[in-house]
């Protein structure tokens, strides 16, 4: 009987294998399927630009094809939330971007942290910047925080909304400057800047690569860039640290994976993030598009936005920004 059972079982595994329906080992990464590349916000905005253009090169050192899908909504929880809610098989990447990753489970109870996700390269670094009208009396920070002081809540300062990049930077001059000014929050950095160049705002704030075109065509000035040095794009202009006010502030774009996926792959993907900012044509494009590159390695990349993140931290226990109600 024990032998007849034995000739039974063989014969019935010898079938399977036949038929392919034995266990088979995992293919092997990538294979012949696309990669999803969730944007947290809306198509032709500054992070879908850098997404979209990020995309085609990754691709073309990954070898295999990355489809961008938009993710919009609640300043870009809803895209978050579905990259650290994904299978993390790497098939699955999502473009993110600080302070808003970082700063939105401040504000509110999320389904994601920083610790859903493995960062997998930097990108880009769009120091953030004052402007004023080009016919502003104001010329300098000094400037303005003169007048800030002697006229508080008559500044009136536009940004991307409540938590953005623009914001946070805004609220950390007015606390290193020790002025208080009006916070006027808009749907994007678009209709900041149409309120801006109509006269209804004193200041915008916003991403170099924002305002770049804008400046060059004579319309607007910058009083300081939060970067840690000047930037290509304006080497006329001193930074906040050269004026006296020690704050830093960038918009950081990078790829990210949700939690879990498997090393080698991540490993993969941030050597085809290097080769693809190294690539002179996706350099040159990134230029045209004023999206100034800096890349980070995955380690390198998740020290940067811990300490982003102790930063942002530290500034919403000292004033919570997402409690100013929309004026």
């Amino acid at each position: 009987m024990n032998a007849c059972r034995r000739i039974i079982v063989l014969s019935v595994m010898a079938v399977m294998v036949m038929l392919g329906t034995a266990p088979k080992a995992e293919a092997a990464w990538p294979a012949d399927q696309p990669i999803t590349m969730i944007v947290a916000y809306s198509p032709g905005g500054a992070t879908d630009i850098a997404a979209r253009l990020a995309a085609v090169y990754i691709e073309k050192y990954l070898g295999q094809s990355v489809a961008v899908i938009n993710r919009p909504g609640a300043g870009g929880e809803i895209g978050f939330t579905a990259l650290a809610e994904a299978k993390p098989d790497g098939y699955t990447i999502g473009f993110i971007n600080t302070p808003n990753v970082l700063s939105i489970p401040m504000q509110r109870p999320t389904r994601y942290s920083l610790e859903s996700f493995i960062p997998v390269a930097q990108l880009m670094d769009d120091p953030d910047a004052f402007l004023v009208m080009k016919d502003s009396p104001l010329s300098t920070l000094k400037d303005l925080a003169e007048y800030a002081k002697a006229n508080p809540n008559k500044v009136t300062y536009g940004t991307s909304g409540i938590g953005s990049d623009d914001h946070i930077a805004a609220e950390m001059f007015a606390m290193a400057a020790g002025v208080q000014m009006k916070h006027v929050p808009f749907d994007g950095a678009s209709s900041n800047r149409t309120a801006l160049l109509g006269n209804h705002i004193m200041l915008g704030v916003f991403n170099i690569s924002e305002a770049a075109e804008y400046v060059a065509g004579g319309q607007l000035k910058i009083l300081g860039q939060m970067a840690s040095e000047r930037q290509e794009l304006f080497p006329d202009t001193p930074t906040f640290k050269e004026q006296g006010f020690n704050v830093l502030m960038a918009s950081t774009r990078g790829i990210a994976m949700p939690a879990g996926t498997p090393d080698d792959i991540v490993k993969k993907f941030a050597e085809a993030c290097e080769k693809a900012i190294k690539d002179p044509e996706f350099q040159k494009k990134c230029a045209a598009a004023n999206l100034p590159l800096r890349f980070l390695n995955p380690t390198d990349y998740l020290a940067s936005l811990k300490k982003n993140q102790k930063d942002f931290q530290a500034l919403w226990d000292a004033n919570p920004w997402a409690q100013q109600k929309k004026k």
